[in-house]
């Protein structure tokens, strides 16, 4: 596609898409508007800087996360460009790594995948889990086509497997069926269990591997006992809340990752509950502040940053790729002072 295709598909001159693309005159609102959906709707790629062929890729480096002050994304990202200096840079052999909040916004992470794609980089590393919506990965899948057709090393980390991408994927599934296995083997029945978004493949993954070890030990999955909510403490604080209305009998709270977990044990004191004595607590990931809770937490421990390494240097093209594409990176269960028996 041309600079004259977008023109013509946004019913402007060659001279009005230039200034909107490049921000160095004033365009109406609806006119800069029209230009830009064009640039979308026809995949548009400006180009980079005049030194760079056409087919070649820049010095850049973007790493896409849901949300830069979360531990969870702030350890992998730090992690993966950690790994992304050496040889091949024109900087001295370094790198820029970008990193992409999206804010977990579907919008968002197609326009940070463009505006990557426009500035021919090097890699891009997206990280955590996916939005379940057919539209919006089939979208992703043909951004990151485009992207590697250009020459850019794509790298999926914590995120489930895509044809485009190589997929460093964590066993979500398996480390929540082990966690909710650990408080039935200390003789939990009644469990509540904080789910994260409903839209988010880490949270469908967690929550059935909860499910599988309740189905495993002949145990009700009680719809009352499940709650969804955002990954922050607030949401596992005001989930707990309800669970605790729904069923106040609850002897185990379950919660989608660590910062949900502190928001529940916080909801539990307040409520006059006693953790482990009257209510176990788990969350999952095994986030640094999780060992300095009071007590401290039972959890799933993810190798974030060792992950995000093994991102970065497969991004650079300093380690091979996992065979087929795709490695399975299995959670460790952390069992500490927050979960016990149930009181009889």
């Amino acid at each position: 596609m041309t600079l004259a295709d977008v023109a013509a598909r946004a019913q402007v001159s060659p001279a009005t898409v230039s200034r909107v693309l490049n921000g160095n005159y004033p365009v109406a609102a609806s006119t800069r508007e029209r230009v830009l959906r064009a640039v979308d709707e026809l995949d548009y790629v400006l180009n980079g800087p005049a030194s760079a062929l056409a087919a070649a890729t820049s010095d850049l480096v973007g790493i896409l996360v849901n949300d830069i002050a979360d531990p969870f994304f702030g350890i992998m990202a730090s992690a993966i460009q950690s790994e992304i200096g050496g040889p091949g840079g024109r900087a001295g052999g370094e790198r820029l790594a970008v990193v992409c909040n999206t804010g977990g916004s579907p919008e968002r992470e197609l326009t940070y995948l463009t505006l990557l794609q426009r500035q021919r980089a090097a890699a891009v590393v997206l990280t955590g889990g996916a939005i379940e919506d057919a539209a919006h990965v089939t979208a992703v899948g043909s951004k990151l086509r485009k992207l590697v057709d250009a020459g850019t090393r794509v790298v999926l980390c914590g995120r489930p497997p895509a044809p485009e991408a190589i997929a460093l994927t964590f066993d979500n599934r398996g480390g929540g069926r082990r966690l909710t296995e650990h408080l039935i083997g200390l003789g939990h029945r009644r469990l509540g269990y904080i789910a994260g978004p409903e839209e988010r493949t880490t949270t469908r993954h967690r929550l059935e591997g909860h499910r599988d070890a309740l189905a495993a030990h002949g145990i009700e999955d009680d719809p009352r006992r499940t709650v969804h909510g955002r990954y922050d403490r607030a949401a596992g604080y005001e989930a707990t809340l309800e669970l605790l209305r729904r069923d106040p009998s609850i002897t185990a709270v379950v919660a989608a990752n660590d910062t949900v977990a502190l928001g529940a044990c916080a909801a539990l004191r307040d409520s006059g509950l006693r953790i482990p004595d009257d209510v176990s607590v788990a969350g999952f990931d095994d986030l640094p502040f999780s060992i300095d809770a009071v007590p401290a937490l039972t959890t799933v421990r993810l190798p974030l940053a060792e992950a995000g390494a093994r991102a970065g240097r497969i991004a650079m093209g300093r380690e091979e790729p996992p065979a087929g594409g795709i490695a399975t990176v299995g959670g460790e269960l952390m069992v500490r002072g927050s979960t016990g028996a149930p009181r009889e």
